[in-house]
């Protein structure tokens, strides 16, 4: 019976094409490498947070921050892509803080009072990092008016752009891949400034897979990213390389948290 697979975190509409693309060239590669019941498909109908926890989860995409926390004993780092957005250095990555074309603000500490849009209060990108840069600026715990959970990046941009939000953070990836593909989006939005960086999102398995088979698993994903006969595939995807990272280089993800609980500033608020 196969396991399931899946890669949830940059699986655009206009890019499923492309992913997978790359999801049949690490098919084959994990094959050739004899990891056994590797899927012929990513799953797309259960929602992420589900897979995660599946016993049968062969290979997947997350978010740093719930790597480190809900998840940390069911997933376990695999590699972690290089992505060519702006933004990233490495495996590597910060987030665009966004705010409307047309805003008066000129810095971050301009934005107290605003409004702000997160994704999600579980997301490295778009919330503990923006937290780690308010939280030199908060005061008695606070510094936005209001903070509204809108579901994605996607739905945070459309939040801003709307007037609904006055600003959100987006991590670079995300906002490369819809300038290139759905530029219209960022239309009436700007940046304004980065948030510290990050190792950018990893690819997992689950943390039970026997030693032999997860060795066979990392050395396909090496394979697969770097065979030059799927560039074009990878272009698509602004996926340049990938590096091993361990669990333990992902602990910036906690200091941030920390960090800013030291200046009072627990919640994004």
């Amino acid at each position: 019976m196969a396991s399931v697979a899946n890669l949830p975190m940059y699986d655009l509409p206009e890019l499923r094409a492309q992913t997978d693309a790359l999801w049949q060239r690490l098919a084959v590669a994990m094959r050739d490498a004899g990891v056994k019941d590797v899927p012929d498909s990513l799953s797309r109908q259960e929602p992420c947070h589900s897979i995660w926890c599946r016993r049968d989860l062969i290979f997947s995409q997350t978010c740093g921050y719930p790597m480190m926390h809900e998840y940390k004993s069911v997933l376990r780092p695999l590699a972690t892509p290089r992505y060519s957005a702006p933004g990233c250095r490495g495996s590597e990555y910060v987030s665009a803080v966004l705010v409307r074309a047309n805003a008066e603000h000129e810095d971050i500490a301009a934005l107290r009072g605003a409004v702000c849009a997160v994704n999600s209060p579980v997301s490295q990108s778009g919330y503990n990092a923006l937290r780690a840069l308010i939280a030199p600026l908060a005061k008695n715990a606070r510094f936005f008016s209001d903070v509204r959970v809108t579901g994605s990046h996607p739905g945070s941009i459309e939040s801003v752009a709307a007037g609904q939000a006055d600003v959100c953070a987006v991590d670079c990836v995300t906002h490369a891949l819809l300038m290139r593909y759905r530029p219209s989006a960022l239309a009436a939005t700007r940046v304004l400034t980065y948030t510290p960086r990050s190792p950018g999102l990893p690819f997992v398995t689950r943390t039970d897979l026997g030693e032999d088979q997860f060795r066979r698993l990392r050395s396909s994903v090496h394979e697969a990213l770097t065979d030059p006969a799927d560039i074009n595939t990878r272009s698509a995807l602004l996926i340049e390389g990938v590096e091993n990272l361990e669990l333990d280089d992902y602990a910036i993800v906690c200091d941030m948290e920390v960090q800013a609980a030291a200046y009072g500033y627990t919640v994004l608020a």
